[in-house]
């Protein structure tokens, strides 16, 4: 399969990938980290401005409280779908038809240990069970995806009778839940793509990151013909978290020309609104949005990039509204210590540059750190006043 433009095509299908943020849902379940309704709804609009069209809003049936605040997010008239978050239970579905929202994820469990640990059933009760809710869902005028709880480790044959169930009782979506993290991309796509050939249901693969695994794979559940990806701002979740919605946005576009449609330079603000919710700060290091993403200070690397900015920098942060940055440290060159001095415009000679160089270093490994340009400054003129000394 090509990807291009908005469209991922195959040889008899054309689909579009949709991002289904879960943020407000999976995100907030990671531990110690709770949302107010203002900060519900400051998230949503940030990911609606960034064009993500599918918002997964929260639990209905924790109680008024998130009832409210779901409700807040579907009165704002965000150009998103607002999706309730349910177990397969009628009364969680009364819940999400209190809050307002158009759409229900009603999730039930799909491998036998949890059929057995967590309902008390066998796999025939538990397809009668989604008969049964997914109608009542639809008799009440809700659009429904039925999310397969560790279908990781069930039984393929089981999803296909669960899809099936769905798709016969009006649901549009099945979500592939890879709930305690035991895919690799390989075994990913061999799930998702068995499930394709099996249904032309949407499928969703939602993918957690205990292995760090999880934007891998899915782009491989996509590449095998998954319409929909769940995602979190900067893979906020339970344990690990989720597939990071900055990171599968931007490697589709990057890797397979696909455009989800999410607003590359509003990522940033994004996660910095998430962060500050969730008290969770943002690596530094941290793909797509963090702080040194564009940062260099790799002697080798810096002398590359004003050569050629393609050397050693496939993402154009000019796609994010960003820059490069170079930091002066340790590991700095020639080329990058006469870049900053001809930027400060001062003159430096060979011998001049060779000394700054030898003390911008041994100041970084002091200090454990880059070294500030006021500092590079005052070592310049350290070093110039010698060197004019010596001359006289």
């Amino acid at each position: 399969m090509a990807f291009g433009g908005t469209t991922l095509s195959g040889s008899s299908q054309t689909r579009q990938i949709v991002l289904n943020d879960t943020t407000l849902r999976d995100g907030e379940q990671a531990p110690g980290v709770a949302f107010s309704t203002a900060e519900k709804l400051s998230i949503a609009r940030a990911l609606a401005k960034a064009g993500i069209t599918e918002i997964e809003a929260g639990t209905p049936a924790m109680g008024h409280d998130e009832v409210s605040a779901i409700r807040a997010i579907v009165e704002a008239g965000l150009a998103a779908t607002i999706i309730g978050w349910c177990r397969m239970k009628s009364s969680d579905v009364d819940a999400a038809i209190d809050s307002g929202v158009s759409m229900v994820n009603v999730s039930i469990p799909s491998s036998d240990v949890q059929i057995a640990a967590k309902l008390g059933a066998d796999r025939v009760a538990t397809l009668e069970q989604v008969r049964r809710v997914v109608g009542y869902a639809r008799d009440n005028g809700l659009d429904v995806a039925v999310g397969g709880e560790d279908s990781s480790r069930a039984d393929v044959n089981f999803l296909i009778q669960l899809i099936t169930a769905a798709k016969d009782a009006g649901a549009r979506r099945f979500r592939v839940a890879d709930t305690l993290s035991v895919l690799d991309p390989d075994a990913a796509f061999a799930l998702v793509a068995a499930l394709r050939a099996a249904t032309d249901l949407e499928i969703e693969f939602h993918g957690h990151d205990d292995l760090g695994l999880a934007t891998a794979n899915t782009l491989a559940a996509i590449k095998a013909g998954a319409t929909h990806a769940s995602v979190t701002v900067i893979g906020l979740g339970e344990r690990a978290g989720n597939a990071p919605l900055e990171e599968v946005a931007v490697a589709l576009k990057q890797l397979y020309g696909c455009d989800t449609g999410v607003v590359l330079p509003d990522l940033d603000n994004v996660a910095a609104v998430v962060a500050a919710a969730a008290v969770r700060s943002v690596p530094l290091n941290k793909a797509i949005v963090g702080e040194h993403i564009f940062t260099h200070e790799s002697g080798i690397h810096v002398d590359g990039l004003l050569k050629d900015q393609r050397s050693y920098q496939a993402l154009d942060p000019r796609l994010f509204g960003r820059s490069n940055r170079f930091v002066v440290g340790k590991h700095s060159g020639l080329a990058a210590i006469t870049a900053l001095l001809n930027e400060l415009q001062v003159s430096v000679s060979a011998e001049e540059g060779k000394a700054i160089l030898a003390r911008v270093r041994q100041h970084a490994v002091e200090h454990k750190g880059g070294v500030a340009r006021e500092t590079v400054m005052a070592i310049w003129r350290e070093v110039r006043e010698r060197s004019m000394l010596n001359g006289m």
